[in-house]
């Protein structure tokens, strides 16, 4: 193949790390491999700023950019500098699935601090500063990320009863447990690397990029050339240019291998 990336985007959850946030040394390696040919290495993940500075901390990255919180935060590393937000009025969205969920635990995004909270989540599930609220004060303004939680829940029931809720007016995914993820209309991964792309001067078709979970399907499909990890579902796989390894398999560092 005559294509190579010039940009490398990396979710971080299933993809860098395994569900304990373990990153093995094969993966590290491969990365920094890809890194030193002059390819951008950039963070795009679900988590938040604090979570994304884990991340480049186990990557052993010292500077970057990266898409943080599903795309609605864009920024560089270290230190953290915010250059890109959106934000929107998520009030109505959680009011609904609450209606349905009473018992569901509701976290909104401070960008770049950590979350304030309706009450504790599981532990090690969030990052950063918590402060808790009741849930009118936490969507009393607009924000940049909401993530509702309902760890008595069902994933398959929680997953049906939020599709039915035709919450047309936001962009939402749901891991694999019972959470949501809330972002404004129109914002994902896909749109906070289009931010990157625009300040490093590098085009979508030489993006690559590599997920595993449903929040990463638009940046699957934008990327020049998108590559699902092998624990990924079967609509996330059909959107996607290929298929790697699983993340215990170190199915990362078999496709940025290809290209060193």
């Amino acid at each position: 193949m005559t294509w190579r990336p010039k940009l490398v985007a990396l979710d971080v959850d299933g993809t860098l790390v395994d569900w304990e946030n373990r990153m093995t040394d094969v993966v590290r390696d491969a990365v920094h491999a890809l890194k030193d040919t002059g390819v951008h290495v950039v963070i795009s993940t679900g988590r938040a700023i604090p979570g994304v500075m884990d991340a480049a901390e186990n990557l052993r990255l010292d500077d970057g950019i990266a898409v943080a919180s599903n795309g609605a935060v864009v920024h560089t590393y270290s230190p953290v500098d915010v250059i890109h937000t959106v934000t929107f009025d998520a009030s109505e969205a959680v009011r609904r699935v609450l209606e349905h969920v009473p018992d569901a635990l509701v976290a909104v995004e401070e960008v770049g601090t950590g979350y304030r909270i309706s009450a504790p989540f599981p532990e090690w599930e969030i990052s950063g500063d918590v402060k808790i609220q009741d849930v009118d004060e936490l969507v009393a303004e607009p924000v940049t990320r909401v993530i509702i939680r309902a760890p008595e829940h069902d994933v398959e029931e929680f997953g049906a009863l939020v599709h039915g809720l035709g919450l047309n007016e936001v962009n939402y995914n749901i891991g694999y447990t019972a959470w949501l993820d809330i972002a404004p209309e129109g914002v994902s991964k896909a749109s906070g690397l289009e931010v990157v792309c625009a300040r490093l001067g590098v085009e979508q078709a030489d993006v690559l990029a590599v997920g595993d979970g449903m929040n990463d399907y638009d940046m699957l499909r934008w990327a020049g050339r998108g590559v699902a990890m092998g624990q990924g579902s079967d609509e996330l796989k059909a959107v996607a240019d290929d298929v790697t390894g699983s993340v215990v398999d170190d199915g990362l560092a078999d496709e940025l291998r290809r290209w060193l």
